[in-house]
């Protein structure tokens, strides 16, 4: 393992990113009240053009307004390609309260574009005199993004988290779907007569994971469109958080229990996890580095998996 170690992510629970867009204030109570660890009002895709002024200033007033509780309170502001989105900074960061956690950053392509967002933040931060610190989520839904997703990952210390955005990364991609995330029909291996679907995403997940762990930033699996497929979105779920990824995006509220429960370890897990932090205790105790948990081998690098799941529980449950 190289000398500079491996910094560890913000501790926040991040199971579930729940989104609605700013133009619908009246929705803004029921997703605070969810089980949603993040709330994410967007003002992007969701909002259209001619509504981005109005909904900019409702979210402004309910980031005060409104009782958030514990969560993550996180805004999605417009891309930078696009003539609304310094305005979205400014008028959030120079009117709304101390409440505001995150702006998140869509269609990011590479450092560059977060060094715009954090150069505007800090300057308004030191004007206004905000005491809280706005942390940055971005969004990895294009080819460039992919391309220099660790430059990206690296390009400021405000970074807590990183998403797949699927819909307009395969669009970046020339990927011939219209589905957003899980299994393509056309993305199959055959055997025997018989089709295999894999994922199309988990190359780009992967990428991402690696780049947030190296980094210290958490990765998050984005939207699952079919939001009347909850073995789809369940299964889309396992995945991303085998490969590494803390939790996953709700696009309707009934995604919430699906996320929350797939990104939360179960109790077997955590039981097992302090077993094996148990039986090591006792092998380092006899002066061994390894031992046997359930006709199994385990050493020092089931102490690290095994802490990971001990974490987060513990965490989750704070």
């Amino acid at each position: 393992m190289s000398f500079r170690t491996q910094p560890a992510p913000v501790a926040r629970p991040n199971r579930c990113q729940l989104f609605g867009p700013g133009s619908r204030p009246a929705i803004f109570e029921k997703m605070a009240g969810s089980a949603a660890d993040v709330i994410n009002i967007d003002l992007e895709d969701s909002v259209a053009p001619s509504d981005k002024d109005s909904a900019r200033q409702n979210v402004i007033q309910a980031i005060g307004d409104v009782d958030w509780g514990n969560k993550t309170l996180s805004v999605r502001i417009n891309g930078l390609d696009t003539p609304y989105w310094y305005r979205d900074v400014v008028d959030l960061l120079e009117n709304a309260s101390e409440r505001l956690d995150q702006i998140m950053i869509p269609k990011v392509g590479n450092a560059a574009d977060i060094y715009a967002v954090d150069a505007l933040v800090s300057a308004i931060e030191a004007a206004k005199g905000r005491k809280k610190r706005i942390a940055f989520e971005v969004i990895i839904e294009s080819a460039a993004g992919i391309a220099h997703v660790e430059e990206i990952a690296a390009a400021s210390p405000r970074l807590q988290a990183m998403s797949l955005g699927a819909a307009d990364f395969a669009a970046s991609m020339g990927m011939a779907t219209t589905g957003i995330g899980g299994t393509q029909e056309g993305y199959y291996m055959l055997r025997e007569g018989q089709k295999y679907w894999s994922d199309p995403w988990h190359w780009a997940q992967t990428a991402i994971v690696a780049a947030c762990r190296t980094h210290g930033v958490l990765p998050v699996d984005g939207p699952f469109g079919d939001f009347s497929d909850d073995e789809g979105f369940r299964a889309q779920a396992l995945r991303s958080a085998t490969l590494g990824m803390v939790g996953k995006w709700a696009i309707h509220p009934k995604q919430v229990a699906l996320a929350n429960e797939v990104f939360t370890p179960s109790e077997a897990a955590v039981q097992e996890a302090r077993e094996i932090l148990a039986a090591m205790e006792e092998a380092k105790a006899k002066g061994e580095g390894a031992t046997v948990y359930k006709g199994r081998l385990v050493d020092i690098a089931s102490i690290k998996q095994a802490e990971v799941i001990v974490r987060q529980w513990d965490m989750i449950n704070a």
